[in-house]
């Protein structure tokens, strides 16, 4: 890996004091996280930084790694205040379940967190239950290669753990070209329709699905949704649709691709990672925690809808609610 790639920065000695600067005003006015706002964050000096991540995630690379926010020295509120804040000047957060969840925090919280979030019975003779995407997050167990409903995903690392939970990313623009060089007969398949599950962040039970295929182009610019989970939960549903021998066969090597494609991205305390969904697939290790506080591994997730988002093929409508270029769209509806 080179020393300086294009896809990171680091926040420097007076954008770090501006920063300090907008939480003192936040404080001031007493303003919980999730009412903070660009205008009452106010970073004047960091445009021209948020304007070029942008265009890097939307025209370039597709990943941005920020470095070097000082998180040990603010309170927990502040710094969900502080990532908000840089959120709302970098896009707009959406939900990120049906409950009105605007940030995540990303931390193992057991065995028991398919209970709370969502699993279903799989298979016979004592096998374990199947989690639903939102479960496995908060899980120390691997999270295989997928995107999230929204333009940007951004994780703040607050603590790592004492060993493992790697960030591990690869273009799926790579993935689609390669699958074109290699098995241009299987890539036709995820152009075409898939079915999904919205078991998790949306319903209770896996048999609430959608079609929508893996791949997708509109205007010359691509994009992938893509999550395996949701896809095995909709064959699981009473009456789903079963994938062909061709279907799993394709997916099997978008798999595999991910894999040989794929790097590791190392997140340390204080480090700001986005990625734009459309066109990067993320992934995590397996990790342990420690039994120091400090130890225990925390991140804090926001999901943005970005003001120079691209348009999307018809049909992503099932998904993204709107297809316009730099619309509000993505997250996920809320229970009435």
């Amino acid at each position: 890996m080179m020393e300086n790639p294009r896809w990171q920065r680091d926040l420097t000695p007076a954008e770090i004091e501006e920063i300090d600067r907008a939480l003192r005003a936040v404080e001031r006015r007493n303003l919980a996280w999730r009412k903070v706002t660009a205008e009452a964050f106010p970073l004047p000096g960091m445009k021209d930084r948020f304007a070029e991540i942008a265009e890097e995630l939307e025209e370039g690379s597709g990943m941005v790694k920020l470095r070097g926010l000082p998180v040990a020295r603010y309170s927990p509120e502040a710094l969900r205040q502080i990532w908000f804040g840089i959120g709302c000047h970098l896009g707009r957060p959406v939900f990120q379940n049906r409950r009105g969840e605007l940030m995540r925090e990303i931390r193992d919280e057991g065995s028991e967190a398919g209970q709370r979030y969502g699993q279903v019975a799989a298979g016979t003779g004592g096998d374990k239950p199947f989690l639903s995407s939102y479960a496995r997050t908060l899980t120390n167990g691997p999270l295989r290669f997928h995107t999230d409903r929204t333009d940007v995903v951004g994780l703040l690392c607050v603590q790592q753990a004492s060993s493992g939970g790697v960030s591990r990313l690869c273009s799926s623009v790579a993935i689609h070209n390669e699958m074109l060089r290699r098995r241009p007969d299987l890539l036709e398949f995820l152009f075409r329709d898939i079915p999904r599950s919205r078991f998790g962040e949306e319903a209770s039970s896996p048999e609430v699905t959608y079609d929508l295929p893996v791949f997708g182009l509109r205007d010359g610019k691509f994009t992938s949704h893509f999550s395996l989970t949701y896809i095995e939960a909709a064959e699981l549903a009473a009456g789903g649709r079963k994938l062909s021998a061709a279907q799993h066969e394709a997916l099997d090597l978008l798999m595999s691709l991910a894999e040989e494609l794929a790097f590791d991205m190392t997140l340390e305390p204080g480090d700001m990672q986005f990625l734009n969904n459309h066109v990067v697939y993320h992934a995590r290790t397996a990790f342990t925690d420690g039994a120091g506080e400090r130890e225990q591994r925390l991140l804090y997730r926001l999901w943005l809808s970005m003001p120079n988002s691209r348009a999307l093929p018809q049909g992503h409508e099932v998904l993204w609610g709107t297809t316009s270029a730099g619309a509000l769209r993505g997250g996920i509806g809320q229970e009435q």
